[in-house]
């Protein structure tokens, strides 16, 4: 994917940039408009959130839970400060299980776009279902970087390693991840990776984040693959590829990772081979049935859509019961575009066209509609062109 920064271009892999920012972590805002996740309310919280006093006085915890769960998710940040208590409910998978049992997750897409005229360079908006959009995100600490991943763990955003350039084109792999909390609208850093990377594969299965292959110091191409533990808060070693690859991607689907697309030293071109790391054999085998030169990828369900260089007008669909693929042709109704970004809504995929035009509709494409109904436009469009973008429930 294309990266940019304040309207200049460079193509990188799965790349992204943003501006400069020398602050480690951004501070809470009270008009941000981001609202939060779910989960159950007896669960035991981490040590920092154990503490002897009542999250409300006068109630039970579990009832106390619920109601600050039921408070509007814009309120979220002002509540983060009230105490470290309320901060570390917030933060914590908890918080999202109470949120999902009250009936309060909502969904909203988290896009990284440039404005099409480079005049404002990229910057991440965030869309509802209904296309409305928030407060954009503070900008992420740290140095201007491409190449690096963007993985969604518990409610949260990571920006994975990657490299910065310099002017004279010499570049610096990073370990650097940071995380930004969708509910209390600030980035925190976490742990560096074992391994500085870009250019490489990163995808989230089973509430672990894994990092695989890429390119590391001096540009070697990289075989070995890192798997970030949440509980943890670790990033460790495991199984490295049969070989190297770089300009991948990846993604998770029945609890297996999947490594797709890109290169490696054993192919002249693009590779056709997929990668599978099973994370309970904690092994890794082969597929010779992928997809090459990927421009766009998503997964819905326990379907992965891609869109390749070569077709661009088509939609190759991967559905992982089967490991077989089909092809969706695109209609030309809502743009005339033939490059699009994917979003996900709602159960939907929705086709971001990349060259902007006057009246463009984005498409977008229902697997559950009637047979002949799966193709439909809608309101939804990033405020520029999409560089990429994740879904978070919180």
């Amino acid at each position: 994917m294309p990266c940019f920064v304040y309207g200049k271009k460079r193509t990188t892999g799965s790349n992204m940039c943003f501006t400069t920012n020398p602050v480690v972590e951004a501070q809470d805002t009270t008009q941000s408009h981001f609202q939060g996740g779910s989960r159950s309310v007896s669960s035991k919280f981490s040590d920092d959130f154990c503490v002897t006093t009542p999250i409300l006085p006068g109630l039970p915890d579990d009832v106390a839970m619920y109601c600050l769960a039921l408070v509007p998710r814009s309120n979220f940040p002002v509540m983060g400060s009230v105490c470290k208590r309320w901060r570390s409910f917030i933060r914590s998978k908890e918080f999202i299980i109470v949120r999902k049992l009250a009936g309060m997750l909502e969904e909203w897409l988290y896009v990284l776009s440039v404005d099409p005229h480079g005049n404002g360079g990229s910057r991440w908006e965030v869309l509802d279902c209904s296309g409305q959009k928030h407060l954009e995100l503070p900008i992420m600490p740290g140095p201007v970087k491409v190449g690096f991943g963007v993985v969604v763990l518990d409610g949260k955003l990571l920006i994975v390693a990657g490299c910065t350039v310099a002017d004279g084109g010499a570049i610096s792999p990073s370990p650097d991840v940071y995380q930004y909390d969708s509910c209390l609208n600030s980035w925190s850093k976490l742990p560096d990776m074992n391994v500085p990377r870009y250019d490489f594969a990163c995808a989230e299965v089973n509430g672990m984040v894994y990092a695989v292959g890429g390119y590391g110091i001096g540009g070697e191409s990289l075989s070995c693959a890192e798997m970030y533990d949440p509980i943890t808060n670790k990033w460790t070693m495991i199984e490295p590829l049969r070989r190297p690859r770089w300009g991948c991607f990846a993604f998770g689907l029945e609890g297996k990772l999947y490594v797709m697309g890109g290169r490696s030293s054993f192919t002249i071109g693009n590779s056709r081979f997929v990668d599978v790391y099973n994370t309970n054999m904690h092994a890794w085998h082969e597929m010779k049935n992928g997809c090459v030169m990927v421009t766009a990828h998503a997964v819905l369900g326990n379907k992965l859509f891609c869109i390749e260089w070569k077709n661009q007008r088509k939609l190759a669909i991967f559905d992982s019961d089967d490991n077989s693929w089909k092809m969706v042709p695109v209609p030309v109704t809502g743009s005339t575009s033939i490059r699009f970004q994917f979003g996900i809504l709602d159960g939907k995929l929705l086709l971001f066209p990349l060259q902007e035009a006057p009246g463009y509709i984005t498409l977008l494409y229902d697997p559950n509609a009637a047979p002949g109904s799966e193709w439909q436009t809608s309101g939804i469009k990033p405020a520029g062109s999409c560089v990429c973008s994740v879904t978070i429930k919180v």
